[in-house]
């Protein structure tokens, strides 16, 4: 799409031409499996017939996808007609409250759809994404770039101190006036119609993005055949490439992939060199192999495409547009920001390369440390300095019972219980499924949890929801992770790091689960982005508390409690390779704002502006960006200018797990003001405002280098 000349001669022709084309491609996508004349047996023209409302994975097939948007987008449609020929005066809820309100069925099959084109994915629904995203995008700027609609809401914005709306009501007012203006509302034909062009290039980029990405992931296979090639690898790890490799049909050989599982601990256990070498560079090099999956050309068209609409609307860079809705509100705030944190964390990542140099020196077998050798120096080096091996930690990390730990303590701090739903349906035999209740025995939600990579799922961990919560529903929240399969006998034992990424995803879904707001577009997690990750990163701080630890971490044969000398040794270490993790993750979130606060772009050369960018800060040569661009799928989705949210909310979960620190771990008073202030309220007020009813002030920097080893 990137060489199409589009006419603005005749506005009004080329958006009918463009919705007549998503229209037909739709009818012809439902002709194509002959679901049309079925429409009274397709799932999602109704509420779910299932208990709870879940989704009935059992009954929804890919036919039904099509005709289900197809019908949302005009059922919602119908709904936005109707505020506009309302004749009342224009009010908070006939305007406002029914904009919130007016796309059901559209919620319903999208919460499933792009999940499981995130989870599940099959070459069919990633064909029927190209034809969907357009539509939506199309169907979105149809709403926002109303003028009658717009009108409506502009006049109830402008009467809001006069309308006696609560905070939350407010909130979303204002917010939703915001979007409309963000998506263009003020500007003129000819701008509109450019700008519905660029949303329509930027959903079908984003998804080619991010299938090239799990292309790349899929597509790598390192198979080994000599056993030598093995040395240094755990037991438990040969066992599970074994497997791998006879699912591939390579029954006698060892599979190794870029999937976290698989690629982590080869770097960290492998004294094979050459081919720790051949697995990272097969990693940094997604999506730069100027192959069917390249995207340099697809960032690069990105990047150009959102200036040029943040510019329309009003702004210098895609920074400005993007950070105008954080907590941060600017580019230089967050550029002070992580500019501040580099002068501590690169001098410390320089120190701790000498470390591995020197120990490589100690071996006397020469070279000088690279990338490459990071994770394998650094384990040696752990069990060095602290008689620590990742190894004998993972015994005691069985996923089961890590999963339990998780829900013990969200039962200690907010009095809610998980129980296993037999018999839910669920979209693959992974997939578990939980009820959720309140203290009180009222349903909070329900929870899924899919955890085992696979190739039709993305790589990375994350949290989503089939159905938000509003008013009395409650949400459908699920996590879905990476982690080791079992194999044969042995269980799923996760890594000190999947221990924290479980208790992580665990704390978005407290997030989504715990949420008490009367719409949906405020609920849960629809927060600024630098504020959602507070919930999640406080969770982490849980996970590796000797109090928590003896209460999950038990070894999966002998059931023995972890050890006293083993927990203090994760105390003790906990701020090793700190400089490592937060300058890789410092110079993702500063490459990304490099990128998307320049002024002026034109068909860029990503690899040498990436170059330019990391040589500027100087980073060493010993440490990648934790997401180069050919594969930085988080800027592609919704953290683009915001990747430095990671950082940004862990000084506030920090400084927040201090008053937990102060009073206790499980304090129920602390405990209930963060469920009430943070988890409970969603979008409903400026999160400072919230942190500030919380913690009674402000949050500090100190936490953060206290806990990172800066300080």
């Amino acid at each position: 799409m990137r060489n199409v000349k589009i006419s603005l001669r005749n506005t009004a022709a080329c958006m009918k031409t463009r919705q007549w084309l998503f229209a037909t491609a739709l009818i012809l996508v439902c002709m194509m499996y002959s679901c049309i004349s079925e429409t009274d047996r397709n799932p999602f023209f109704t509420e779910f017939q299932t208990e709870h409302g879940v989704p009935p994975f059992d009954r929804i097939r890919l036919e039904h996808y099509a005709p289900a948007f197809k019908k949302g987008m005009e059922e919602q449609m119908a709904n936005i007609d109707a505020i506009t020929a309302n004749r009342e005066a224009p009010a908070f809820e006939n305007t406002i409250v029914a904009l919130d309100r007016s796309s059901p069925m559209l919620h319903r099959v999208s919460g499933v759809f792009f999940n499981l084109t995130e989870a599940e994915t099959t070459q069919e629904l990633t064909d029927l994404s190209m034809i969907i995203a357009p539509a939506l995008s199309e169907h979105n700027d149809n709403i926002y770039l109303n003028k009658e609609l717009f009108a409506k809401v502009d006049a109830v914005n402008s009467q809001k101190d006069r309308l006696n709306l609560t905070t939350g009501q407010k909130r979303l007012l204002e917010e939703t006036y915001r979007e409309f203006v963000r998506s263009g509302a003020n500007l003129d034909d000819a701008q509109q119609e450019r700008l519905r062009a660029i949303n329509a290039e930027l959903s079908t980029l984003a998804l080619t993005f991010s299938n090239n990405i799990l292309n790349e992931n899929n597509d790598f296979r390192l198979f080994v055949d000599k056993e030598e090639d093995l040395a240094g690898l755990p037991a438990w790890f040969r066992e599970s490439a074994a497997g791998e490799a006879a699912a591939a049909g390579q029954e006698g050989k060892w599979l190794f992939t870029l999937h976290n599982p698989s690629r982590l601990p080869f770097l960290q256990y492998s004294s094979n060199r050459p081919l720790r070498e051949k697995i990272y560079m097969a990693y940094i090099g997604r999506g730069n192999n100027n192959n069917a999956n390249d995207n340099k050309k697809n960032i690069g068209r990105i990047a150009e495409l959102r200036l040029e609409k943040a510019r329309l609307l009003g702004f210098d860079s895609f920074a400005g547009f993007a950070l105008d809705r954080t907590m941060a509100k600017n580019p230089p705030a967050v550029m002070d920001f992580l500019n501040n944190l580099w002068k501590y964390a690169l001098p410390k990542a320089k120190a701790e390369a000498r470390e591995l140099q020197a120990l490589m020196d100690r071996e006397g077998k020469g070279g000088k440390l690279a990338a490459w050798d990071w994770w394998y120096y650094t384990e040696k080096l752990r069990k060095e300095k602290y008689n620590l091996d990742e190894e004998d930690l993972k015994p005691y990390f069985k996923l089961e019972n890590v999963c339990d730990g998780a829900f013990d303590v969200a039962h200690k701090l907010y009095g809610i219980t998980f129980t296993p739903m037999q018999g839910a349906p669920v979209y693959h035999p992974d997939v578990e499924v939980f009820e959720v209740k309140d203290a009180d025995g009222s349903q909070l939600g329900i929870f899924y949890v899919d955890y085992f990579p696979r190739p039709g799922k993305r790589g990375g961990a994350w949290m989503s929801n089939y159905r938000e919560q509003y008013g009395d529903v409650r949400p459908l929240v699920c996590n879905v992770c990476n982690f080791t399969k079992p194999v044969g006998a042995m269980p799923s034992l996760l890594t000190l790091d999947e221990v924290e990424t479980l208790f992580h995803e665990f704390g978005h879904g407290l997030h989504g689960l715990l949420t008490k707001c009367d719409y949906a577009s405020m609920s849960g997690t629809n927060v600024a982005r630098d504020f959602v990750e507070l919930p999640s990163q406080i969770m982490e701080h849980w996970a590796t508390e000797p109090e928590v630890l003896k209460s999950y971490a038990k070894h999966y044969r002998t059931g023995e409690i972890m050890p006293d000398e083993l927990i203090e040794k994760i105390q003790r270490q906990s701020a090793f390779n700190q400089g490592f993790m937060t300058t890789e993750l410092l110079a993702a979130s500063l490459l990304d704002m490099d990128l998307h606060s320049l002024t002026g772009i034109r068909d860029p050369d990503v690899i040498a502006f990436e170059k330019e960018a990391m040589d500027k800060l100087g980073l060493i040569p010993e440490i990648a960006p934790r997401y180069r661009l050919p594969y930085f799928n988080h800027i592609v989705g919704g953290y683009a200018a915001g990747y430095y949210s990671y950082l940004w909310a862990e000084v506030l979960d920090s400084d927040a797990f201090e008053a937990f620190r102060e009073k206790g771990i499980f304090d129920k008073k602390t405990a209930e003001l963060f469920r009430s202030n943070i988890l409970e309220r969603g979008n409903t007020d400026d999160p400072m405002v919230l942190y500030r009813n919380f913690r009674g002030a402000d949050p500090k920097l100190d936490a953060l280098l206290k806990n990172r080893g800066m300080k």
